[in-house]
């Protein structure tokens, strides 16, 4: 393996790792800015006590998500200097507005959302908590317009072989922006529904039937059956913008070779490069037509077209795109089946009556919206190649000029790290959750009502 392939496994690897994590932090905040309001507006302390238990996977989240942001960023320097170099002017000042708007917010406010709790009034608790969810909504913003960018660059123009912001609206509000922005925060939502309701249905079978484990799992299956149809409706429509701005990646997706219209769903298929062809092919009649063009006989374009003279392939690797992007889909099928069942399974035996295969089943769930964010990320990233910004920057143009064997020295220690990281965040997150189901209720007193300082109600509650 060159240097190339190894600094684009080594750049995958950090940004799996990463993701994982703001993935989380992203709607967590907004989750528990709702916890901390309806304790607020009902005084019911089942609210309180789910906001103290959920806060700590978000700071360990959020804690995991900066360290492995900062080792992240250090590669554009060390394997891909040709990055910043050639459109350093657009993806620096759009990496600079994340942490101006979004990181130093998070970073004021933390403190007072983790700790306050029981030590400042409740409106500034409260408020603390809006604004690092807003900071970490904020941080995705950011991201996903420079990313989307690379995408579907406009608003710029090349002068000596370096790009030049000539509209930064143009850069900002790029034409795929709003549907990978949307995409990824109802990914987010989805995954953090699943991750409550999985370890709130853990905890319940572990013998923990407090109201705020029942409450936390209702929240998170009626948040995911909720979200799982927005998920599949917004799909729908970046898959359409794709097929707009990128269509060699549409391609890739779903495996279609010849340029024509009644072009068959591929269901399952072992794509082949050398031969261009599908072997051991299933799909389903003018299935790919109708999903894309919204008609049988809609034209879908196909992999041959993209191709030089010489037979060089212009399009991303086929059988990586392919079969991430139907991992993603069959995890949002398997989502939105348990999240329907678990809600009619609420709505006929309650938060404390739900089945035990039902727990089982949301259990095993608990980090599947990781599973599908990292395979909606491959299909997208993947799908991108061999353009690092489309039409403008290959990947081979960006890679540093260092020995293999460097890079995949450090390619080997970020993959050990990682792999015990990943065990180690799983285990605490169980941890907490065992510890939670065994332990006493959280005291009423310890919080404080809309208005009071928390020493104040610490006081009260000791004096009755």
């Amino acid at each position: 393996m060159d240097t190339l392939l190894l600094s684009r496994i080594q750049f995958g690897a950090n940004i799996s790792f990463h993701i994982l994590f703001p993935t989380i932090t992203i709607a967590l905040g907004w989750m528990l800015l709702f916890f901390k309001l309806r304790f607020s507006l009902t005084g019911d302390q089942k609210w309180m006590q789910a906001y103290m238990f959920w806060v700590k996977v978000f700071a360990l989240s959020f804690a995991m998500g900066v360290v492995s942001g900062i080792t992240m960023s250090f590669q554009f320097g060390t394997n891909w200097p040709g990055f910043m170099e050639k459109v350093g002017n657009i993806a620096g000042p759009l990496l600079a507005y994340e942490i101006m708007t979004a990181f130093f917010l998070e970073a004021v406010f933390l403190g007072i959302m983790l700790f306050g709790a029981s030590r400042v009034k409740s409106w500034v608790h409260t408020l603390a908590t809006f604004l690092v969810a807003f900071g970490t909504t904020m941080s995705t913003f950011w991201i996903i317009v420079l990313n989307s960018w690379m995408h579907t660059p406009q608003g710029f123009e090349m002068i000596d072989g370096v790009a030049h912001a000539t509209n930064w609206f143009e850069i900002v509000f790029n034409p795929s922006m709003p549907y990978r922005f949307v995409h990824m925060m109802l990914a987010s939502g989805l995954t953090v529904a699943f991750l409550i309701a999985g370890v709130s249905a853990l905890r319940m079978l572990w013998g923990d039937r407090g109201e705020d484990v029942k409450t936390a799992l209702r929240v998170g299956v009626i948040t995911a059956a909720s979200l799982i149809p927005l998920q599949i409706l917004a799909g729908d429509f970046h898959g359409l913008n794709t097929l707009e701005h990128q269509p060699a990646k549409v391609a890739a997706m779903e495996a279609n070779w010849d340029t024509g219209p009644n072009v068959p769903l591929v269901l399952f298929a072992l794509p082949d490069e050398k031969t261009r062809e599908n072997r051991f092919e299933i799909a389903v009649p003018n299935g790919a037509s109708l999903i894309l063009t919204h008609s049988l006989d809609g034209v879908v374009p196909g992999l041959n077209d993209f191709v030089d003279d010489q037979g060089q392939a212009l399009h991303p690797p086929v059988a990586p795109v392919f079969f991430s992007f139907r991992i993603m889909v069959g995890v949002g099928m398997a989502m939105l089946l348990l999240s329907w069942s678990g809600l009619y399974l609420l709505r006929r035996h309650g938060a404390g009556g739900v089945p035990r295969l039902a727990l089982l089943a949301f259990s095993a769930m608990s980090f599947s919206g990781w599973i599908a964010t990292l395979a909606g990320w491959y299909t997208t990233e993947i799908g991108r190649q061999p353009w690092l910004v489309h039409g403008v920057m290959t990947t081979q143009e960006a890679v540093a000029d260092v020995p293999a064997g460097m890079v995949l020295g450090t390619l080997i220690g970020y993959l050990l790290v990682y792999a015990l990281l990943i065990l180690a965040y799983i285990s605490v997150v169980t941890y907490l959750a065992r510890k939670a189901s065994r332990g006493e209720p959280y005291s009423a007193r310890s919080y404080p009502r809309r208005g009071e300082t928390g020493l104040r109600a610490q006081a009260t509650g000791e004096a009755l």
